[in-house]
């Protein structure tokens, strides 16, 4: 496939980081043991990628500005443009050795989405979409699941950790979608949840206590891989959003059937 200068742009940037991120992941074992523990590399490692990214892409696009997961907001002399960075995204997963987590990166015009990367550098895996040309895993075209039965679906979720707010609601939900469902997967990263959702690897997701980083570029991709994406009333929104439900059609609606129960029972 043909990409994209800002495509090319995204995807070097993300494959510069995941350099360094692929050989800290490799020295986690070896600091499982360590009387410190690997918490204060693994925030190292966050920030140094990060960097990476931010310095790559402020080379191509200078103007544009930045919303990033450990530096905040970077206003841009281009005020249409903002990039949402996650150079981490699974963190708990990377600092206990668990290869599953990802490089997100997606860009907003003027609160539109128009162009997402989701990395998994441990697999190899580099799901990628632009506004309006379709979603890619490996320069494959990807489709959202065509499933329309719910008993026959897989769900993702995220749980909330220590710390986070409403346990007892979101237990409400999780129980509603078990009885319901073939299986809740809880992988630990919301990139990639995504993004399996728009492999059609997940027939819907949903989430609550995200931020922009967490979700732009991975919401980009199930909607250019003919999926729904919202907050859990339905609407329309990603970036302001804090909670996130996607899925296909009919696996959408399905989800957003049980929130709306799971809110009614509180």
């Amino acid at each position: 496939m043909i990409r994209s200068p800002v495509m090319t742009v995204m995807v070097d940037a993300v494959m510069k980081a995941a350099k360094g991120l692929r050989r800290d992941f490799g020295e986690i074992e070896n600091l499982q043991v360590s009387r410190k523990g690997p918490g204060d590399f693994v925030s190292a490692a966050d920030h140094k990628a990060e960097k990476v990214l931010r310095e790559s892409l402020e080379k191509a696009r200078p103007d544009f500005g930045f919303v990033m997961e450990e530096s905040g907001v970077v206003v841009g002399k281009d005020a249409q443009h903002r990039w949402h960075v996650d150079p981490l995204d699974g963190t708990t997963n990377f600092l206990h050795g668990i290869p599953h987590w990802a490089i997100s990166v997606g860009l907003e015009r003027e609160g539109t989405l128009v162009a997402g990367v989701v990395y998994d550098a441990a697999k190899d895996e580099l799901f990628i979409a632009e506004r309006g040309k379709g979603a890619f895993l490996n320069n494959r075209r990807i489709r959202v699941s065509a499933r329309t039965d719910v008993d026959d679906a897989v769900f993702g979720t995220g749980i909330p950790s220590l710390g986070r707010r409403d346990h007892p609601g979101f237990l409400k939900q999780v129980r509603l979608v078990m009885m319901r469902t073939a299986g809740v997967r809880r992988f630990g990263s919301a990139a990639l949840d995504l993004a399996y959702v728009a492999a059609g690897r997940m027939d819907a997701y949903w989430e609550q206590g995200l931020n922009s980083w967490d979700v732009c570029a991975g919401a980009l991709l199930v909607k250019e891989a003919g999926g729904f994406v919202g907050d859990a009333f339905g609407r329309d929104e990603v970036l302001a959003a804090d909670t996130i439900v996607a899925g296909n059609e009919a696996m959408h609606k399905a989800l957003l059937d049980f929130l709306k129960q799971a809110r009614a029972e509180a």
